[in-house]
């Protein structure tokens, strides 16, 4: 048996100043209207975690299923950090493959302070997350700068690589309906934006944003009595890192002891959370037609096209220079526009990937559809060492 996307919904991202649950249920009604369904057909509700919105955030399963009108319907709420979605994907998959219900709804939504991510009010010393921001001063951009910086020394990457990545995102999100940045960029206007942590200017970094996301998963048996999408998840993994885990990975100050040597085969974290998907899937990096990945920097998604195995370490900036990461290109990367154009609306990120992906795989993405688009991936990364990857067929 296999579990079926039958339905997604997104709320337009932006800074809207209204509750996280009016975004979470707008986009749960435009997923049950794609689906086909009525909200009385779901039969378990998964909510995606947001810790900035008041007790209702943190139960956010029955947040949802209240707002939509009390059904009987089983809840569940998660919280992951940025993997939150992808964890609610998984439980809902996961009871739906139990054979303990056909239809599950899996919601995400937030709505974020001003400006860029601090810890969540009060004292806590034995929270590494908090420590990392009073003893460090390692503000978010600071931590994607660390990473830049990095890829700089070890890949000779150039601020005007980063900038590329923008400008390619800027376009893709230009197409896109539901980003909150629809402009087209330039590398000079990214180059001449605020310098924020060196090396990365403000258009090289993600915004925090308002909006929400939702699919509808149903068992195949179930999607064959309906009309609707017939997009496949085939894997969706949430691994973490293995000893030792020798690259610095935030909030965490050190990196594990290397007195032992990686075992064989031994896989840095982020590339060993796509490579449990390719696993699952029974699929490899040459098989995907696009993918969606984790921008919170224009340096990162560097990264993360290595991490996924799109190319070999240090190779990127290559592919991303002669276009094939672009619309058009061989392997589009981004084609929703990513977080450079959407922000971070940290519980509905990953179920926004799986919206983007579906709609390539079912040729509704319009302007910005990818040609002949079979499998996708998704990938990101939750704080404290929660993977998020997920691969979805036609």
């Amino acid at each position: 048996m296999s579990v079926v996307v039958m339905g997604t919904g997104m709320h337009p991202w932006g800074k809207w100043g209204r509750p996280f649950l009016d975004y979470g249920v707008a986009a749960a009604r435009e997923a049950l209207k794609d689906a086909g369904l009525a909200w009385t057909d779901v039969q378990f509700v998964v909510g995606a975690d947001t810790i900035r919105n008041g007790y209702p955030g943190f139960v956010s399963g029955a947040s949802y299923a209240k707002a939509l009108g009390w059904s009987g319907a089983r809840v569940a709420s998660c919280y992951a950090a940025c993997a939150s979605g992808a964890q609610a994907l998984d439980i809902a998959r996961t009871r739906i493959l139990a054979g303990l219900c056909d239809v599950a709804l899996v919601v995400g939504a937030d709505a974020t302070p001003k400006g860029f991510f601090k810890p969540v009010g009060g004292d806590r010393p034995d929270d590494p997350d908090w420590l990392r921001f009073r003893l460090l001063g390692a503000t978010n951009p600071a931590y994607f700068a660390l990473y830049a910086r990095r890829r700089m020394a070890v890949h000779g990457s150039t601020p005007e690589d980063f900038a590329a990545v923008k400008v390619k995102n800027a376009l893709a999100g230009s197409l896109n309906p539901l980003a909150r940045y629809r402009g087209r960029v330039t590398a000079e206007q990214v180059l001449a934006s605020p310098m924020v942590a060196d090396p990365l200017h403000l258009m090289d970094i993600c915004a925090t944003s308002d909006g929400g996301a939702a699919v509808v998963l149903a068992s195949e048996r179930y999607a064959r009595r309906h009309s609707g999408t017939r997009v496949r998840l085939a894997a969706v993994s949430t691994v973490t890192p293995t000893f030792p885990n020798t690259v610095l990975e935030l909030p965490d100050f050190a990196t594990d002891s290397r007195v032992t040597d990686p075992p064989s085969g031994h896989l840095p974290f982020r590339a060993a959370i796509a490579h449990a998907a390719y696993e699952e899937a029974g699929l490899g990096p040459q098989d995907v037609s696009l993918a969606e990945v984790y921008d919170l920097s224009t340096a990162l998604e560097l990264d993360w096209m290595e991490d996924i195995g799109l190319c070999p370490p240090g190779e990127a900036d290559k592919l991303l220079r002669d276009g094939q990461t672009a619309l058009g290109g061989r392997i589009p990367v981004n084609p929703s526009g990513g977080l450079a154009s959407f922000g971070e609306a940290i519980p509905a990120q990953a179920i926004a990937q799986l919206c983007e992906l579906t709609v390539q795989l079912s040729g509704r993405a319009g302007a910005r559809q990818v040609e002949n688009a079979r499998v996708g991936l998704a990938a990101n990364q939750g704080l404290f060492g929660h993977g998020s990857a997920i691969i979805a067929t036609r």
